[in-house]
């Protein structure tokens, strides 16, 4: 995946994945991560407008868990239904396209957070392709939908700083807080914890 100007990544994801609201399939008392990835999947393979390589790499793989299907050796996919989180990975020669999808209760217990972060690394470092980008939807459990939120609760997405530093993120597996990486020009590295307060983060 080669690098764009951060506008168009941004367009891209938007056009890809922004569907205003995806309804939530699920059976028993709640809806459970797996749940969530399947509707997103599922939405985007029935109405994006544009390829999302990162995205239809995914569905794929998510295709084959459903089945019970292996994933080619270059693949992985981890579903932890009882932290809600999911974990895709593929990895070609030095290059690494890593998928993330969380959620949260949120403090009103009638609403959860969803997360979708897209992430590529080269030679491990952040390198970010053409649709990498951290999404979020809000579910109501009254509507059984989730919708698309066009500003990060509580924070700015940003993917760069002011001297060209590259940002990324990785959503909790464990826990509750997201972690922001800069990864400077010089080669090291900053991060900074943004904190779930049950409705936003914080940094």
């Amino acid at each position: 995946m080669k690098r764009v100007s951060l506008a168009l990544v941004f367009a891209c994801i938007v056009t890809a994945l922004a569907a205003q609201t995806i309804k939530v399939n699920y059976q028993g008392a709640k809806p459970s991560i797996s749940d969530f990835a399947w509707a997103l999947l599922s939405d985007y393979e029935n109405n994006a407008e544009d390829t999302d390589e990162s995205t239809a790499a995914m569905l794929q793989a998510w295709k084959k868990y459903r089945k019970g299907a292996a994933l080619p050796k270059n693949e992985t996919l981890t579903v932890d239904k009882k932290s809600g989180y999911v974990v895709f990975e593929s990895t070609f020669e030095n290059q690494k396209l890593r998928i993330e999808m969380c959620y949260w209760n949120e403090a009103d217990g009638k609403h959860k957070l969803i997360a979708y972060n897209v992430g590529l690394y080269i030679d491990g470092k952040y390198n970010p392709g053409q649709y990498d980008g951290l999404f979020f939807y809000r579910y109501a459990d009254a509507t059984k939908k989730m919708t698309y939120l066009y500003e990060a609760p509580g924070f700015e997405v940003q993917y760069c700083t002011d001297d060209g530093s590259q940002v990324s993120y990785t959503l909790p597996r464990t826990g509750k807080d997201i972690t922001m990486t800069t990864w400077n020009l010089n080669g090291t590295t900053k991060q900074k914890t943004l904190k779930w307060n049950g409705s936003k983060f914080a940094k």
